[in-house]
């Protein structure tokens, strides 16, 4: 078989024939080579698109992030605060929160207690927390748990109060 042969450099007059002999290089090995290069250049723009998709994954995560972490503190100052409605809450304080770019929460959960006091219950009637559903609390002061947390729930009108009320009621009873 006669293979052709490709010259690979510029041609200079001044070298000897064993340089130019080490740059002829089969065509067959060119074409070869030519196509590794191409296929690592496909291969080279592949991996550039998957880390500008890893970036911009990765921003996107770090954003999201931030604003869990964000969420989870407001929500434990919020509890801290003694809140009811937990979710009503963060919506509004994240909400102001977005409108000020404020990020003192503190300020925020103030304001919110005393614009709206609804959100927030007494301090002076927290509740002891019931025991699981199997066993019964004892009917020492009973009667009177059961009554605050009677009158709390018509006070209040909230859902959540008065389900309360009924679980406290039926643990008793």
């Amino acid at each position: 078989m006669n293979e052709s042969v490709i010259e690979t450099g510029p041609d200079k007059s001044g070298e000897d024939e064993t340089t130019q002999e080490e740059k002829l290089v089969p065509i067959s090995e060119s074409i070869r080579y030519r196509r590794r290069a191409q296929s690592a250049e496909r291969k080279a723009a592949m991996l550039k698109e998957e880390v500008a998709k890893a970036k911009s994954q990765n921003e996107k995560l770090c954003e999201k992030v931030g604003r869990i972490e964000l969420e989870n503190e407001l929500v434990t100052k919020l509890i801290s605060a003694g809140v009811s409605d937990l979710e009503a809450a963060v919506s509004v304080a994240k909400s102001r929160i977005e409108e000020r770019g404020d990020s003192d929460m503190d300020e925020v959960v103030e304001q919110l207690r005393r614009e709206k006091q609804y959100l927030f219950s007494d301090a002076g009637l927290h509740l002891s927390p019931s025991k699981t559903s199997g066993v019964k609390q004892k009917n020492t002061s009973g009667q009177s748990i059961v009554e605050r947390a009677a009158q709390r729930a018509a006070r209040s009108g909230h859902r959540g109060d008065l389900l309360e009320y009924l679980k406290l009621r039926r643990s008793v009873v």
